[in-house]
């Protein structure tokens, strides 16, 4: 398994609640309570439960308000990472090392790029091979238990978002250029992945239609830590 990041010394805790979308209390070790930023806006299905044991980032930055970031929560007996300003910078890392093999060749990688007809970015574009190949990261935690094992799944809410990100990558696989979605399943303990259509139908249209046409479709699951994120591999897709 490839390491693409390295967490900072975490400390341990146990949720109380979450609230207002950005805000988590924890109690520590040490029986007080912190207010932590959570860095995740959606509805974190099945992974903001109270009583369940997490893991906090501590800023020594004095001008921040809060001191402490929700990292990840245990679920499962796994850990899993809901910072979603992460699966980002690691596939960034990823990229760079060329630890996709999916996604080869290219020699440079852009993130940020503008593109498309609905005032899009993508996330990475990919150039310098025969074709551009452009990139959307679509971090995932929500899962669904199976007879042969636990299936990742994604949206867990209606994300018009994302359904926008798979008409403009349709477009750009039906144009003759490459696109991909890498869905970041940030736990160890899936092995398939689905569209969730029972949170957004829509969406799961949209991404059988966009595979149908080219677009690539890439689960690729990931283990957290308390030390690093490594890359396992990728997930059976299930469509």
């Amino acid at each position: 398994m490839t390491v693409l990041h390295r967490y900072p010394p975490l400390i341990q805790g146990t949720l109380v609640k979450r609230y207002k979308r950005f805000f988590a209390d924890v109690a520590l070790e040490d029986g007080s309570v912190v207010t932590a930023h959570c860095p995740n806006t959606g509805p974190m299905t099945g992974v903001s439960t109270p009583g369940s044991l997490v893991a906090l980032s501590r800023s020594t930055n004095p001008a921040r308000k809060l001191a402490f970031t929700w990292e990840m929560i245990q679920a499962e007996e796994v850990w899993i990472g809901i910072n979603t300003s992460l699966p980002n910078r690691i596939v960034q890392q990823g990229l760079l090392q060329h630890a996709f093999p999916e996604l080869e060749t290219y020699t440079a990688v852009q993130p940020e790029v503008n593109y498309g007809t609905e005032k899009s970015r993508i996330d990475f574009l990919l150039t310098g091979g025969e074709k551009s190949t452009y990139v959307e990261v679509k971090n995932t935690t929500w899962t669904c238990l199976l007879s042969e094992g636990r299936q990742a799944l994604f949206p867990d809410c209606v994300t018009t978002r994302g359904q926008k990100h798979l008409r403009e990558l349709t477009r750009i696989a039906e144009s003759g250029d490459r696109a991909a979605v890498i869905f970041f399943v940030n736990r160890s303990d899936c092995r398939s992945f689905s569209p969730g259509d029972e949170a957004d139908p829509l969406y799961g249209q949209l991404l059988r239609h966009a595979v149908s046409q080219g677009m690539i479709a890439l689960p690729y699951r990931f283990e957290t830590t308390l030390e690093t994120v490594r890359l396992i591999g990728i997930a059976s897709l299930a469509l």
